[in-house]
């Protein structure tokens, strides 16, 4: 993918993005923040009293061994998984009562899983057009222009027919993050958005990534990219056993962590060659 990436979503970033100044919402409020967060599997304790807020327009990045939580706390967030103990609050509403519309909730939570999880009977155009049309009640010509351009931007507009089985992995997943960002989402949730890439189109789906964060999405990313987690990243989680074990800015967690089993983390991945 080109270094353009950035020039080309400039023009079409998130109206709720780009406005700094949202008179409906404090600046104080966090957009998405978990209050002692406990989350089980029979006697398995996946999530221990996970304490995180997200302020708007940031990007967090959650670290961590296989298995530590990251992807179970981002199916929390967006309601995939129903928590144990705590709470989960979106722009100050508490998502996790039982009275909330969860619907309604989701409508406003963009999600990107590893496995592009695209609909293999549709096209391009059609899987990016989909929830705006049937969730969010966009005319179908208003959500196809939309979906062009955003295609456009990003070097696929010769692909808005093909079916995804026709394109690279790289392509797929920058398609199913197009489709997340078509809802206009107040977060996006990326859940090891490149574990499935072959290693040659790691970048270019990072890139897009990186372009959305320039634009002021606010976003969760769980990631095994340590390099890029650094780069982008406002603060990042270190989760080991479910617990968010130390938290800081990129300078703070990988250049000077205070906790043994961060730096045992970090000293594995460097000496595999991942930062």
């Amino acid at each position: 993918m080109s270094g353009t990436g950035g020039d080309r979503l400039a023009k079409d970033v998130p109206p709720r993005a780009r406005d700094l100044a949202d008179p409906d919402r404090s600046r104080d409020t966090p957009v998405l923040r978990l209050e002692s967060v406990r989350k089980t599997y029979g006697s398995s304790v996946v999530l221990r009293d996970i304490a995180l807020d997200v302020p708007a327009h940031t990007v967090t990045a959650l670290i961590g061994a296989s298995g530590s939580g990251k992807s179970t706390l981002l199916r929390c967030a967006n309601l995939l998984e129903e928590i144990d103990d705590g709470a989960i609050f979106l722009d100050g509403e508490d998502i996790t009562d039982p009275r909330a519309d969860q619907d309604a909730v989701r409508r406003r939570i963009g999600v990107v899983f590893q496995a592009y999880n695209l609909f293999p009977h549709m096209t391009v155009l059609d899987n990016i057009t989909l929830a705006p049309r049937r969730v969010h009640g966009v005319p179908r010509g208003e959500a196809e222009e939309r979906a062009r351009e955003l295609l456009a931007r990003l070097g696929l507009a010769d692909r808005a027919a093909e079916y995804p089985d026709r394109l690279s992995g790289g392509q797929q997943q920058r398609v199913a993050i197009l489709r997340a960002v078509a809802t206009r989402p107040r977060l996006l949730l990326l859940d090891e958005v490149t574990a499935a890439l072959d290693p040659e189109l790691v970048g270019e789906v990072l890139s897009v990534v990186r372009d959305l964060k320039e634009q002021g999405m606010t976003m969760v990313i769980a990631t095994h990219e340590m390099a890029f987690a650094r780069d982008v990243a406002d603060q990042v989680c270190f989760l080991d056993a479910g617990v968010i074990l130390e938290r800081g800015t990129p300078a703070e967690v990988f250049g000077a962590p205070a906790e043994q089993r961060t730096r045992d983390f970090l000293r594995r991945i460097t000496e595999a060659g991942r930062l």
